[in-house]
């Protein structure tokens, strides 16, 4: 029986494990667009951080949209939905590279966030809800570790296709060129991410099939209903009577947010820096594998040595003693310490997510409809960062992390436990 029961656990993880690979990938190919879109369509250092911005706020505007697609679709149908809405998005890059329309990247960035938003909120309950509860931690974290393989390969990937090398030549002798010669130039620049582009509409499309045909079981996004919490839930009106769960979006608000700052600033801060693009595109790799070393700690610590809320404490403190690191040293180090963040951010969305939903019953689905919405953390903080490095240099900006962190560690003390009376 177990060996069946391994059986049927194991090809859903393998479908699963396929998705979550598929969007570490399309997430973490903005870190290159970033430099590269600010390149080929002549943007300030804040325009560039619309990237981020047109990405996550999709989750925070598709949240109820998504909670509508699966219950109309069930999570299977939903999940090839996403994939079809995510090859959409990516469609629309061809048609901005040939008109070098920066508005038109965005809308493409924001459809494939969609999707993504659709695809976050049926996976992340599955692949809980497919096997035993004990084990869904260490679940997750396989999953995790898959999406941060495909982060670390996404920009280093994305960059064979394009000449880097060329588009630094371009950016630092565009002052010394005639209109004529710059456009031609930043438009051969912009044309090289349409293959690139092509290609991931294929895959999209061909794992859309295959999961619409895939032998997944149905479930229903409700599994742990309100028999045993009864009494806790009782007298609950809404999710809003969970301070803790409020508490929960405003924390992944701030991890997200720090998140994305760690991964998706570090290649931009490297050409700050003086690095050229074409080595400074691996740069976000050393975040990820960070972030895959904290997922393999996780999977062998918790919960035998370490419990949750200890694990997001220890993280919380290494990320602020980390911020603090990078705006007082400078150049490799500071690049370094960056880079590391990605060990302080690991174990942090996996802590956060029990302690956030603990007790709360029936309310399951509102409260992860909530907790989705705190990806788009992601879409501000890079923003905000960029404004601040537009008044101050992309290295101070890095103060934006502050608070994030402190925030983390209150939940981690004291701000999973409130409650309301």
């Amino acid at each position: 029986m177990s060996n069946q029961q391994n059986q049927s656990t194991l090809g859903p993880m393998i479908i699963i494990g396929s998705l979550f690979f598929i969007f570490g990938f399309a997430t973490w190919l903005n870190s290159l667009l970033i430099p590269y879109l600010r390149i080929a369509c002549e943007l300030t250092e804040v325009q560039s951080y619309f990237v981020t911005f047109a990405f996550y706020i999709a989750y925070l505007v598709m949240a109820p949209v998504s909670t509508w697609v699966l219950n109309k679709f069930g999570f299977k149908n939903g999940m090839a939905i996403s994939l079809g809405i995510m090859a959409v998005g990516a469609l629309l890059f061809i048609p901005a590279a040939y008109s070098r329309t920066y508005l038109l990247f965005l809308t493409g960035l924001f459809i494939m966030g969609g999707g993504l938003a659709i695809l976050q909120t049926a996976s992340n309950p599955y692949i809980t809800i497919i096997g035993p509860v004990e084990t869904a931690a260490r679940r997750i974290s396989i999953m995790g570790i898959c999406n941060k393989f495909a982060g670390a390969l996404a920009p280093i990937i994305l960059g064979l296709f394009l000449n880097l090398s060329e588009a630094d030549k371009v950016k630092n002798s565009l002052a010394t060129m005639s209109p004529e010669e710059s456009a031609a130039a930043l438009d051969k620049i912009a044309l090289q991410v349409v293959n690139p582009y092509i290609g991931i509409v294929v895959v999209l499309l061909v794992l859309a099939f295959w999961i619409s045909r895939a032998n997944l079981p149905e479930v229903a996004g409700d599994e742990e209903e309100d028999a045993t919490h009864h009494n806790i839930t009782e007298g609950k009106q809404s999710i809003f009577d969970f301070p803790h769960v409020l508490l929960g979006f405003i924390a992944l608000f701030a991890y997200v947010g720090v998140e994305v700052l760690a991964g998706d600033t570090i290649i931009a801060y490297g050409t700050y820096l003086g690095i050229p693009l074409d080595t400074a595109k691996f740069f976000t790799s050393f975040t990820m594998g960070a972030m895959v070393v904290g997922y393999l700690i996780g999977i062998v610590a918790i919960p035998k040595y370490l419990s949750q809320e200890t694990a997001l404490k220890l993280c919380a403190i290494l990320g602020i003693i980390l911020t603090v690191g990078i705006v007082m040293t400078d150049g490799i180090v500071s690049l370094t310490l960056v880079a590391l963040l990605g060990l302080a951010n690991s174990l942090v969305w996996p802590a956060i997510w029990p302690l956030a939903l603990k007790g709360v019953g029936k309310f399951t689905s509102a409260a992860s409809g909530i907790l989705v919405m705190g990806i788009a953390g992601g879409a501000v903080i890079p923003l905000l960062y960029g404004q601040l490095a537009h008044f101050t240099n992309s290295h101070q900006a890095y103060w934006i992390a502050l608070p994030c962190y402190l925030f983390i560690l209150y939940y981690a003390i004291a701000g999973h436990k409130v409650r309301k009376h």
